[in-house]
This record gives C-alpha cells, sequence and structure tokens, in this order.
C-alpha cells in the first residue's frame, strides 16, 4: 500500500520556495519583532488625522507601506508554512503568535477608518486637492463611500467589540457538522470508509447506485438528527445579518452585502430571472441524464456520478504545465511563459505529503511570488484543470501586484472568479483541439464543462435566491423556523430540477447543511464570475489583440477599480442580462454536442 511521504522527505523541486516572503525562520521572527515595534506608533496617531493632509498621509504612510505590507508578508509565510503540515507544532505555534500580534495591531488601527470618515467632507474634498494625498486618492474613496454608514466613535467601538461572539452561529455550525456530527462508516466500490462531509462527494461518484442511495440516507440521517439546532443556527446567522444592516442603515441585507463591491442589486436579479428562464435547459440535462442512467425516476443519489464509462487518464505534472501553456497561449507569451515558469519553477506547492491541507489553493501577495497549493495526481485529469484554475488567480495576482501600488492592488472575489475560470474555458477549449482522440474523450472533456455550469452557474443562483428568499422573510416581520425552512428549500429543489427528479422526504433538509449561507449574499459571485469568464474567453478566442489587450487590462487593474468598471474594461458587461444569457447559450450547445456524442 502506497504511504504518504513525511514533509521532511519531499524534494526541494516539488516545495515552494517561500524565500520571496522570508529567508528563513529567523527573518520571520525578525520581522515580527518590527511588527510588535510599529504599535506604540499607531497609538500616537489618534486625533490627528483631520488636522492636514500631510497628518493623514503620514497616518497612511505608517499604517500602509510599513504594516501592512509587512503584516501582509509575516501572514502569507506563516498560513504556507502551516497548511504543509497542519500537525507541526512549530508551523501552528509561529501561525498562533503571528495571529495574536495581527489582532493586536487591528485593535490599536480601529479608530482609524471611523476617523478619516469623520472628517467634514468639505475638508475632504480639500485634502483630496492636494498633492500630498494623490496616491491614496482611490483608497480614500474607496472608504469614504462607507461614511453614511459609519457610528459614532462609541458605536463603533461596541459593535468591534461584539464581531468576535457574533461568529458563534458560524463557529457552532462548523463544530456542529465538522466534528460532533457522526455519519458512521459506509462500504463503497473501493471499500470501507468513513463517511464525512470531504467523503460524501465521492460516495455520490460510486458506480453502484446501492452504494450512492445508502450514503444519501445515511448522510441525511444525521443532520435529520440535529435539524432543530441547525435551523436556529441558521436562524441566528441571519439575524444578525439584519441587525447590522439595521443598525448601519442599509436598506436590506442584500444591499448591504452588495455595497462594498458597488454592484447594484439589478445585477443579482439579472441573474435569477435569466436563469429562471433558461431552467427548461437544466431540465433536459437531468432528462438525459435519467436517460442514460437507465432509470424510471432520477434520484438525489444520481445528479454526481459520472455519465462516462471510464474517467479519462491525466498527464504527469510537467506534461500538464506544458499543455496549460499552449492553452493561454491566447492571452500571449508573457503570460504563458510566466505561468509556466512559474508552475514549474518555486511558485507551486506539487504533491500532497503526510499532513498536507488538501484540496488547492492560491494565495497572491503584494511583495512575493503568487503561491499555489496543490495535491496534483497525475492519473486524474480533473487536477490539470484544477491547476489551470488556480494558475489563473496567480497570474490575476501577478499582473494586479506589478501594476499597482500596494493599497489598490487586492481584487474581489467578483473578478477573482472570472480570472480561474478564464484559464479552465481555455484549457478546454485546447484540450477538445489537440487532445480529443476519440468520443469518449470528447464526452468527458465536454461533461466536464455542461457539470461546471450547473455546480457554478445554476446551483449557485439556486443558493443565492434561497438566502434572498430567508432574509426577506424576517426582514418582512415573519418567522424563519425549520419548517419554513424546509418548505422555501424544497420549493427551489422543485423548480430547478424539474419534472425528471423524485425527491426524497429528507431532500430539503439540504438548506441546513450549506457552509456559504453562513457568509449571506456571496455565491452568486461563483456564478457571475462563470458567466463573465465564459462570455470572455470566447470574445479572445474569437477576437485579435485588442480583445487580448482588453483582458489583460482587467488582469492589471487590481482593486483600482470597482468590479463592475473592470469587467467592462474586459469587455463585458454584468450589469445587464446578456452575458449569462451567452452562458446559458453555451450550455445548449454543450448539452446538444454531449447528445450527438452518446448518440441521442
Amino acid at each position: 500500500m502506497h504511504s504518504l511521504p513525511q514533509r521532511k522527505d519531499v524534494k526541494k523541486e516539488d516545495q515552494w520556495d517561500l524565500t520571496s516572503l522570508f529567508k528563513n525562520e529567523e527573518a520571520w521572527e525578525k520581522g515580527l519583532k518590527e511588527l510588535e515595534g510599529h504599535l506604540p506608533q499607531i497609538l500616537l496617531l489618534k486625533g490627528s488625522l483631520g488636522e492636514s493632509p500631510e497628518k493623514l498621509k503620514a497616518c497612511l504612510d505608517l499604517t500602509i507601506q510599513k504594516i501592512d505590507i509587512l503584516e501582509e508578508r509575516l501572514g502569507y509565510y506563516a498560513m504556507l508554512r502551516r497548511e504543509e503540515d497542519v500537525a507541526e507544532s512549530s508551523s501552528i505555534d509561529r501561525y498562533n503568535r503571528y495571529m495574536a500580534l495581527a489582532t493586536k495591531i487591528a485593535a490599536a488601527g480601529s479608530f482609524i477608518s471611523p476617523e478619516i470618515q469623520a472628517i467634514p467632507k468639505e475638508t475632504m474634498k480639500t485634502f483630496l486637492a492636494s498633492d500630498e494625498l494623490k496616491e491614496y486618492t482611490i483608497y480614500l474613496n474607496k472608504l469614504l463611500k462607507f461614511q453614511d454608514h459609519t457610528l459614532s466613535d462609541k458605536e463603533e467601538n461596541l459593535l468591534a467589540k461584539q464581531a468576535e461572539f457574533a461568529q458563534t452561529a458560524q463557529k457552532a455550525f462548523s463544530a456542529l457538522t465538522n466534528a460532533d456530527m457522526d455519519f458512521g462508516n459506509i462500504k463503497t466500490s473501493k471499500g470501507e470508509m468513513p463517511l464525512t462531509n470531504s467523503s460524501y462527494g465521492l460516495v455520490l461518484q460510486d458506480k453502484d447506485r446501492a452504494v450512492r442511495e445508502q450514503g444519501y440516507k445515511q448522510f441525511y440521517q444525521g443532520f435529520d438528527s440535529h435539524k432543530n439546532s441547525l435551523a436556529e443556527l441558521y436562524h441566528g446567522s441571519v439575524q444578525r445579518d439584519i441587525y447590522l444592516t439595521r443598525v448601519r442603515g442599509y436598506a436590506s441585507s442584500r444591499a448591504k452585502a452588495l455595497f462594498p463591491d458597488d454592484v447594484p442589486e439589478s445585477v443579482y436579479d439579472n441573474l435569477i430571472r435569466t436563469v429562471h428562464k433558461n431552467l427548461p435547459l437544466l431540465h433536459k440535462y437531468y432528462q438525459l441524464r435519467r436517460d442514460l442512467l437507465g432509470v424510471k425516476k432520477l434520484k438525489p443519489w444520481d445528479v454526481y456520478v459520472s455519465l462516462i464509462k471510464e474517467e479519462q487518464p491525466g498527464y504527469p505534472y510537467e506534461e500538464a504545465v506544458e499543455i496549460i501553456e499552449k492553452a493561454t497561449l491566447p492571452l500571449g507569451e508573457e503570460y504563458s511563459k510566466t505561468l509556466k515558469e512559474g508552475l514549474l519553477g518555486n511558485w507551486v506547492d506539487r504533491y500532497e505529503n503526510k499532513g498536507k491541507r488538501s484540496g488547492a489553493f492560491s494565495a497572491g501577495s503584494y511583495t512575493a511570488e503568487p503561491y499555489i497549493l496543490m495535491n496534483y495526481k497525475k492519473d486524474d485529469l480533473r487536477h490539470v484543470f484544477t491547476l489551470a484554475h488556480e494558475g489563473g488567480h496567480s497570474m490575476h495576482s501577478w499582473y494586479s501586484s506589478n501594476n499597482n501600488p500596494f493599497q489598490q492592488y487586492s481584487y474581489t472575489i467578483f473578478e477573482a472568479e472570472v480570472a480561474s475560470t478564464f484559464n479552465e474555458q481555455l484549457l478546454a477549449h485546447w484540450m477538445l483541439q489537440n487532445r480529443a482522440e476519440t468520443d469518449e474523450i470528447k464526452a468527458y472533456l465536454i461533461g466536464k464543462q455542461l457539470d461546471d455550469c450547473i455546480a457554478t452557474i445554476f446551483r449557485q443562483t439556486m443558493f443565492a435566491e434561497f438566502e434572498l428568499r430567508t432574509h426577506e422573510i424576517i426582514e418582512g416581520g415573519k418567522a424563519l423556523t425549520l419548517k419554513v425552512i424546509r418548505s422555501e428549500y424544497r420549493k427551489l429543489l422543485e423548480q430547478y430540477f424539474g419534472p425528471a427528479m423524485e425527491l426524497e422526504e429528507e431532500s430539503d433538509l439540504e438548506g441546513l447543511r450549506i457552509p456559504h449561507f453562513y457568509r449571506a449574499f456571496y455565491v452568486y459571485k461563483y456564478a457571475t464570475g462563470l458567466s463573465a469568464a465564459i462570455a470572455l474567453s470566447q470574445r479572445v478566442l474569437q477576437g485579435g489583440e485588442k480583445e487580448r489587450l482588453d483582458y489583460l487590462k482587467f488582469l492589471k487593474s487590481g482593486g483600482s477599480l470597482y468590479p463592475l468598471e473592470s469587467l467592462n474594461v474586459a469587455g463585458v458587461n454584468m450589469s445587464k442580462p446578456e452575458p449569462i444569457e451567452a452562458a446559458m447559450e453555451h450550455f445548449t450547445d454543450l448539452l446538444n454536442q454531449f447528445k450527438q456524442l452518446k448518440g441521442l
């Protein structure tokens, strides 16, 4: 039986090289002491920020150029070292010491934003016209956007003090579903395994329908036994959202959530409305899935099992990088070459080792390389797509940090999901053109794109619609009980799955198990992100130099613009329904191709 290597036994060339953050642990310790030395300096600034542009600039120079940049470096190093082996005590200790100091820094500087926002508008107008604050104009304008929703010092202090225990519902949900709930073991086609939140998805991909059914029923038995507690936790989370909304004077919880990105609520409504109009397409897919599986009625445990007879083999890591380089050539040599050098160089921690964090992520910071954590497996084609996805994030960070000052380089999640899924679209296009030698491989690649559209556009829109409904129920003065939660969720399941699906009694318990619901009005960004990526990738592939440069301008804009503005630069208007419609047309085309390959 193959055993995972210890971290100390992993080849250096397969590890990321974190020296662009700190040369070694000693340098990190020195940086931590330097950061701690800034604490007294922060407190000296209090009460002076409105006196003159020079005083305000001195504050921003200290807190942004010295403290924030150093703190980001310290935090990324500590976090990445921890993820190498989550059981390594020295890494845990390092991260905890960083977090303790970062909390002190945040508390010491908690007066800064409210004090800046309290500067009279006419005074601030004069400040912003001065040369001293020219480099901070974008930063300050974004901060001042919140001026009308900022409370008095005393009120802000009270809100800050309750911030930690306000996360109780989310933390309790995580502890209950990830630690306390026991779903037992299950026998699968690959042997017996513990049934957990992580393994549940694998069980639903088992080729044996009896295994999938057993896994589904066993999993939801666990949620059924805690349904009242889970309903109360979610109710508490929604109540907190509404409390903060009303305290800060927003029209609704959704309005508050969309405000920082300057996204109109019409964007959210356009998404739901357009997806609703195209639900018959989704219903056709589920009817096709039912027919290909050869079942009379599709069941909830039939949704994720592959429709391809055999999973397609992947590629060794180095070959995967070569493929990604070729697939991204439409973005120009600088993009593809930089990405290739990073993936083959020091950006990526490539393979699994004992204690390493599972999954994958990109961690881009201002002063260092945009690192990528992978657990790459050469026998799984999906991992090539994962590497391309994370590479999209990293190149977004690379362009952003190389074209912006620190205070405006950080882009939003709304934009991040475009850059990553854009790369997946380019990869799928290249693979279909160059590596799809058989109908089975073509069907796999097209089927993966169909699955991505369903999971990222249709399903996340359903989640977004559920969040809107639950918040509007309480905002309308009604109670959000377990019965109401289940009823609203079941209506959505029936609407989205259509007539091919036969739901189970426990199916609506799914509404109690989605972690994203504790970070309200977030999931719609996944749906808009993939829709924008589909539109932009087609624009680049079918266009010329202008279209390529427009997309690169978007990557370079970082956080200098609001998301809808930066995407407009790229060539897509997300304030209109057209990009969602284009994604639906793309889904239709994929579905027709898939049916043809299957002889239907």
